[in-house]
């Protein structure tokens, strides 16, 4: 692979680096710009080349054999930070949430190849999961750079455009959801009597090793409740108190919510 330049050095952007760098990517080949000096810094002792300017990046990037453009920002910035930019025949691969590549493609001179593609944030430790799109200017070879890049954070999957703000509902979001669930259980083991750090540690192996079971068996989730789902027993217990206060249902809301604040964001509201 080629060099790479990041516009945006936040949590995600910095998770994309450091999984880069695990895999042998060379620090050196990789320039990122953002705005904030004290992000600069905690860059900078990854090896990799800083900049305050987007275009400074860029015209350090482009006296090397580059590959593409990462755009790791806040969606409401998103204008401002393609104010101007000519990325050189350079793909940009976005990861800014909502943000479709058709507006992308209209901040930047016309034949720029975009794809969007939505990680979560598992990526921090190489677990994540990211969907992506391609745009229609794009092509295999810019699949092919974007996925290589992307499998740095964990899975890749592909998906039409079409499907980008559900996806950021469920997985973009979901970690959220899944990090609520874990509390709740923890905080219902110390109700019931144990320890706080032994509930910790009871709800995190239960979560994780159910997790396991879905994708290892491949077996439907409901199949998997039903075995541990015995007639007048515990679970059918706490099952029956939790449909009662509408778990299923709230959760599905949870994600079109998020799915539809993903649409908003993407039609630049605030």
């Amino acid at each position: 692979m080629g060099a790479l330049g990041l516009i945006g050095g936040g949590l995600m952007g910095t998770a994309i680096i450091k999984g880069l760098l695990k895999q042998g990517y060379p620090a050196n080949a990789i320039c990122v710009a953002d705005p904030d000096p004290a992000r600069r810094q905690l860059l900078a002792e990854l090896g990799v080349a800083t900049f305050a300017d987007n275009r400074a990046m860029l015209a350090a990037l482009n006296k090397q054999e580059a590959d593409g453009v990462i755009l790791a920002v806040k969606p409401q910035v998103v204008p401002e930070a393609l104010a101007g930019l000519d990325l050189g025949g350079l793909p940009l691969l976005s990861i800014v949430a909502g943000y479709k590549v058709a507006a992308l493609e209209a901040l930047l001179p016309a034949g720029t190849k975009v794809l969007r593609a939505m990680p979560n944030t598992p990526a921090l430790i190489g677990a994540g999961i990211t969907a992506l799109a391609l745009g229609a200017q794009s092509g295999s070879a810019e699949q092919d750079w974007a996925e290589k890049v992307l499998r740095s954070l964990g899975q890749v999957v592909l998906v039409p455009e079409s499907l980008m703000d559900a996806v950021t509902g469920l997985s973009g979001s979901g970690p959220g959801y899944v990090y609520l669930f874990i509390e709740a259980l923890i905080d219902g083991g110390v109700l019931a009597g144990l320890p706080r750090a032994l509930a910790r540690e009871l709800a995190v192996a239960t979560v994780l090793g159910s997790a396991r079971m879905v994708a290892e068996t491949n077996e439907h989730p409901a199949v998997l409740r039903d075995m541990v789902t015995s007639p007048g027993g515990t679970t059918i217990a706490g099952l029956h108190t939790l449909e009662e206060a509408g778990f299923s249902g709230q959760v599905m809301r949870a994600v079109l919510a998020a799915t539809d604040r993903a649409k908003a964001l993407g039609e630049g509201k605030k």
